[in-house]
């Protein structure tokens, strides 16, 4: 009955505290509380959140779009280890990424809070999120070694009102949740005495209510119950089992109820620090008395030790300033009757500068636009010193003179900022080394060190090597050939400095430029599109344009100077003596010719240039070796002996004309001179000249051919001639009837005033004439500048005379009929000093 009776009794203490129970929609409070104040945010959440809860709208709190979140690459930052939040960009919401233990995060800290810092890029925001835990009922109270049961001695002697300090329970939670209240299992001996400790937790005693009776019972077991306050209620349990000794009836005594100590941090182990002393009333074993640490809250009891004997307190454990800055040791004097008596122990600690600054790199633009303007913030350090007061105040230091420093944000945050322009031409990268000091002593320091690379602008021009360039290539040459090459540089880097050559649009003789030459826009490689001639085109202006591939692109031109150089490719032309397929013309020396007598002058010329246009004259074949000779230079054929009666009438020379090029080019032309001293003589021996070997077959044929086309063109020259004579019959009459005598003049020597022609400027005949030749028709043709030269390259030694302005048979005893008639031409070339290249005729015409 007196076991239902206690049962009972326990049953009613529970209901009354289930009551709590009313209490359970506390905990669903100030969930998304958000408080922002100077741009931070603060958030209230209960611990053991489900991963992936949601903590707040970080974008709508922040006043933040989407956007801006995304493209500014949002991330949390925090020194901690271990990242309790997420941030999720796509929408904006600050969830929990890990399991939060309130008492693994704070302890018996309240509030509990932890902090992070939300960066943006582009440009760069910094914002701070306070996240406050709030305690829910997780943990149970719990008792020290509450598996072996508190074990008192008391002596039955032992008055009233006694007390037995016991072992205080630990809850984990804080506020409500936290231990509110122990509970003693009934018993007849002793109750349960309750005080509250300055700090807010519980400590409990058993009281003797009834004086023991050791004959009646030697020990007692008992029950403690720690409850809180949370909805639901925890609770924990130990046993108390009391042996009842004899009679001790004096409490060991602390001669101080409180103990106060100062202690440095990182003090070594071993080192006294206090000394505590007890004394008891009883004498014999009941007097000695012994000295423990019981069981405290927190690490102290790791940290320190007391000597059982002494008293003595000493260093066992690394203290640590940063951690705890005071610590609390409750100390216990014991007796051999058992009796306890107690006092507490503050250590205070003191700081010593310890920990070097700590840098830690939050976020850095690398690499970096070399027209970043100045201002630009580069890189955001969090520097913390775990040291307080001046041992944890930090100054921040670039190391070298270089174009940055560093500006204080946001408390531990500092920003690396550009102090001036780029240049990444004159330095594309910068070592930075960064240094924390504190104001410690001695000061400690921490430093880091960034490698900042600066990114290319096209900024900077492809530069040719030189300012213009000058290309040779000669004439002839096989289309594609490589003929020179451009080179440009750019002093930028990558993209920047890929350089494409391009050809600028211009006209070459009224054709585009890329018709004769063509442009590898990799390489600057010109290349020849056809084969240059260069008796048509002697040089090529070019505009070469090099393009980098920035953007915009920059470009610089340069100018090419593209030379042809001459090729020995066109033989002689052979101006004079006329060739012509129809007629035979020959040239008359009369019998009374001495020696050196001019027969006739070859004409040539050469079109090429230079050496290539050197001609020189030889005699091939003849047919008397010693009668004739050819002028090497001038090509001036002469008699080298006296005529005589004995020489054929008929005389055929071969001239070979030849230059100087090499390998050398010819051509040959037929000179036909007759030797005689008058036309009916030379017309009789050439009737029967005997006609080339190629004729023999069709000679008649060619005879009666021949016979026709000249009757046919005498009769026309005939008509053409009477006619023109009667219409300048009166302006010729002047010249009919002058008196004036023919005065010979004999010619200069050949002279080449160019040093490149081939002809000479003025060249004069002498003309014999009869006693009555003054009534003869011989007039002198005026001079041909006006006239134009087409040669033809498929033939050799032959020439076309063509009249610009008028016919020819508009001029009166022109070259043209005269030869038709009389086929016997004297023929000197005179040069015009305005043109050395064209040759302007004074021909004397005679007609029988």
């Amino acid at each position: 009955m007196a076991e239902r009776g206690c049962f009972t009794y326990i049953s009613a203490k529970w209901r009354l505290f289930y009551g709590f129970r009313r209490q359970i929609g506390l905990l669903v409070l100030l969930l998304h509380v958000v408080n922002m104040v100077g741009g931070q945010i603060r958030y209230s959440i209960p611990e053991e959140m489900k991963k992936g809860s949601v903590i707040g709208n970080v974008a709508q709190d922040l006043g933040l779009d989407l956007r801006r979140l995304r493209s500014g690459r949002a991330r949390i930052v925090t020194g901690e280890n271990i990242q309790y939040t997420e941030l999720k960009t796509d929408k904006g919401i600050l969830v929990v990424n890990e399991r939060i233990d309130r008492e693994q995060l704070c302890g018996d800290v309240t509030p509990c809070s932890f902090s992070f810092e939300v960066i943006l890029e582009n440009p760069m925001e910094l914002h701070r999120i306070t996240v406050e835990v709030l305690d829910i009922n997780d943990h149970a109270p719990v008792f020290p070694n509450q598996d072996k049961p508190i074990t008192f001695e008391i002596s039955e002697s032992a008055a009233v009102g006694v007390q037995f300090p016991l072992q205080s329970a630990e809850d984990l939670d804080v506020g409500q949740n936290a231990l509110q209240n122990y509970i003693l299992s009934p018993n007849d001996n002793f109750i349960l005495k309750q005080h509250a400790n300055p700090d807010g937790g519980k400590n409990c005693a058993i009281v003797l209510q009834r004086p023991l009776d050791r004959e009646q019972r030697s020990s007692l077991s008992l029950k403690l119950i720690a409850v809180d306050g949370g909805t639901p209620q925890r609770s924990g349990t130990v046993n108390i089992d009391v042996t009842v000794l004899d009679a001790n009836d004096n409490v060991p005594v602390f001669n101080q109820s409180v103990y106060k100590a100062s202690v440095m941090e990182n003090t070594v182990k071993g080192t006294s620090i206090i000394t505590v002393n007890a004394t008891d009333a009883d004498s014999g074993s009941n007097g000695l008395i012994t000295y423990s640490l019981s069981k405290t809250k927190g690490s102290a009891a790791d940290i320190f030790s007391i000597d059982e004997n002494t008293g003595t307190i000493s260093v066992s454990g690394q203290i640590d300033y940063e951690k705890n800055r005071k610590y609390e040791v409750r100390v216990e004097a014991k007796d051999y009757g058992g009796l306890i008596g107690t006092s507490k122990v503050i250590f205070d600690v003191f700081d010593v500068n310890d920990n070097a600054p700590v840098i830690n790199i939050m976020s850095f633009s690398s690499p970096l636009s070399e027209d970043a303007p100045p201002g630009t913030t580069i890189a955001i350090l969090n520097i913390k010193d775990a040291d307080s007061e001046k041992n944890g105040r930090i100054k921040c230091l670039i190391d070298g003179k270089l174009p940055f420093k560093i500006e204080s944000s946001l408390t531990h945050y500092y920003n690396l900022i550009s102090d001036q322009h780029f240049d990444r031409e004159s330095v594309s990268e910068y070592y930075i080394t960064i240094t924390a000091s504190d104001f410690g002593t001695p000061p400690l320091s921490g430093s880091t060190k960034l490698h900042l690379k600066i990114s290319d602008v096209n900024d900077n021009a492809p530069l040719f090597d030189k300012n213009s360039y000058s290309a040779y290539v000669t004439e002839n040459n096989s289309p594609g050939i490589s003929i020179f090459a451009v080179s440009a540089r750019d002093s930028d880097w990558n993209q920047n400095a890929r350089i494409s050559y391009l050809l600028e649009d211009t006209q070459v003789s009224g054709s585009p430029v890329s018709t004769y030459v063509s442009l590898n826009s990799e390489t600057g490689v010109l290349s020849a599109v056809r084969s240059f001639d260069y008796e048509q085109i002697k040089q090529l202006q070019l505009v070469v344009k090099a393009q980098d591939g920035g953007s915009p692109p920059l470009s610089s031109n340069v100018a090419v100077k593209m030379m042809i150089q001459d090729q020995n490719d066109n033989p002689p032309q052979v101006l004079y003596p006329v060739q012509t397929g129809g007629s035979l013309v020959a040239e008359m020396v009369p019998r009374s010719a001495d020696v050196g007598y001019l027969v006739t002058k070859v004409v040539a010329v050469d079109v090429d240039s230079g050496q290539n246009a050197w001609l020189s004259y030889k005699l091939q074949k003849a047919t008397d070796r010693a009668l004739f000779e050819v002028g090497l230079q001038n090509g001036e054929i002469r008699t080298i002996r006296q005529v005589t009666d004995k020489d054929a009438v008929k005389q055929r020379l071969t001239v070979i004309v030849e230059d100087n090029g090499q390998p050398s080019r010819s051509a040959t032309v037929i000179v036909n001179v007759a030797v005689a001293d008058s036309f009916p003589e030379v017309l009789s021996e050439f009737t029967d000249f005997p006609q080339d070997k190629e004729y023999n077959d069709n000679l008649t044929f060619y005879l009666v051919l021949a016979l026709a086309v000249v009757s046919f063109l005498f009769i026309t020259c005939l008509v053409v001639i009477i006619s023109v004579k009667i219409y300048r019959w009166r302006q010729s009459r002047v010249l009919y009837h002058s008196s004036l005598p023919v005065i010979p003049y004999y010619p200069p020597r050949y002279s080449d005033t160019l040093g490149t022609g081939t002809l000479p400027h003025v060249y004069n005949y002498e003309v014999c004439r009869t006693t009555d030749s003054r009534r003869s028709d011989c007039k002198f043709g005026g001079a041909g500048s006006q006239n134009v030269l087409i040669m033809d390259p498929s033939s050799t030694g032959t020439m076309q005379r063509i009249q610009s302005e008028k016919s020819i048979l508009d001029e009166p005893d022109s070259p043209l009929e005269v030869s038709s008639l009389c086929h016997l031409t004297h023929n000197p070339w005179l040069y015009a000093p305005s043109n050395p290249t064209i040759p302007s005729l004074l021909s004397v015409f005679c007609i029988c």
